[in-house]
């Protein structure tokens, strides 16, 4: 591999109608760090939220990527020039008090260290704590398969936290490429029943291709009845909320049967209040659990899940994207246009593993 360039190309973020393909500096390389050239990084739907992405604005987003190394410290012993890595964006420190309990998205540590500048340019740093969560890629797993690896950690992370059981009925609301991740993997997890719900027909069909999926149109029909029809009465065991809003929380709420673990997967904006039935959840022994990202076993589960097939690349619907394109693939994201974006920066490199697919 030549040696990194001295300035690179990068996506950076002003505000959700306002991204700009701008060069910047390449990050230098301490002796503990790793220097990765980007192949490809995906577009989470957390960056389309407004209210969540303004808060870190201006910003070179993104946190889904993959690369080959192109520099390593003098201290670094586990990896080398060439290497086919994901690096995830957040590391704990291992040693608090919310670490020593698996609580890794809690760790002060988790919290403030990142990847620098971020995933959407040519080249990132990875600093030290960071390496203690990148994975090497397999040979035979394509580059977008890698890309996967963040959101699929998020997903072990939410059924895990679900407690999911074999033979248990999963409710997923919202059906964009976390709701179909969560719908894979439950299946793969032994999931008896899984019911779709989304607001949009062409979401409901794609989640219907994968073949024993049910799904039901919030537009149109009152979802709480239609989950007992489908459930003979029972109710869903384990509810994943999707969409980071109240109405749908208190959907969830209303298709958990007794029992139930209604997991709240993404965030409500700051101060927006929530209006529930304590009683309701007290007799039913309904519960309520956040599932915020995921840590370091979630990243090595989730891929151990995509090499054994459960979740892979070419039978979700991705989009690629070059760089250029950036402002363009997050606007379809955004308008729903598209389910899930992913800018390469190298063509012909992701060409190489295609073969794989």
């Amino acid at each position: 591999m030549s040696p990194p360039a001295s300035t690179m190309r990068v996506a950076r973020l002003y505000d959700v109608d306002d991204i700009r393909v701008e060069e910047m500096d390449v990050p230098s390389v301490g002796e503990r760090e790793i220097l990765v050239k980007t192949v490809a990084c995906g577009i989470c739907t957390g960056d389309i939220v407004p209210w969540y992405i303004r808060r870190k604005a201006p910003v070179v987003f993104g946190h889904e990527p993959v690369g080959v190394i192109a520099r390593v410290g003098r201290a670094v012993r586990d990896f080398q020039v060439g290497d086919r890595v994901f690096v995830h964006h957040h590391a704990p420190c291992f040693h608090c008090r919310f670490c020593r309990r698996g609580r890794y998205s809690l760790c002060a540590t988790w919290r403030r260290s990142k990847i620098v500048p971020g995933g959407l340019a040519e080249y990132f740093l990875v600093p030290e704590e960071n390496v203690t969560d990148t994975l090497k890629l397999p040979n035979a797993l394509s580059w977008e398969d890698g890309v996967l690896i963040e959101p699929t950690a998020c997903v072990v992370k939410s059924l895990r936290r679900a407690e999911l059981h074999p033979g248990e009925t999963v409710v997923v609301i919202g059906l964009g490429i976390m709701g179909l991740l969560h719908l894979r993997l439950a299946r793969a997890w032994g999931a008896r029943r899984l019911i779709g719900v989304d607001r949009l027909d062409a979401r409901c069909r794609v989640a219907e291709q994968f073949g024993d999926v049910r799904t039901v149109n919030a537009a149109r029909e009152l979802v709480p009845e239609r989950v007992r029809e489908l459930t003979e009465g029972e109710g869903a065991d384990v509810v994943i909320v999707g969409p980071g809003s109240c109405e749908a929380i208190a959907l969830g709420i209303a298709c958990a049967g007794p029992g139930g673990r209604v997991i709240l997967f993404a965030p409500t904006p700051p101060g927006e209040q929530l209006a529930i039935e304590p009683h309701h959840l007290y007799m039913n022994e309904v519960s309520l659990i956040p599932s915020y990202s995921c840590g370091p076993p979630d990243t090595r589960e989730a891929l151990r899940w995509i090499e054994r097939g459960a979740i892979r690349a070419r039978d979700l619907p991705l989009r690629r994207f070059p760089l250029e394109r950036v402002s363009e693939a997050f606007q379809a994201m955004a308008r729903a246009e598209i389910l899930k974006a992913i800018i390469c920066f190298d063509p012909a490199l992701l060409a190489e593993t295609d073969a794989h697919r």
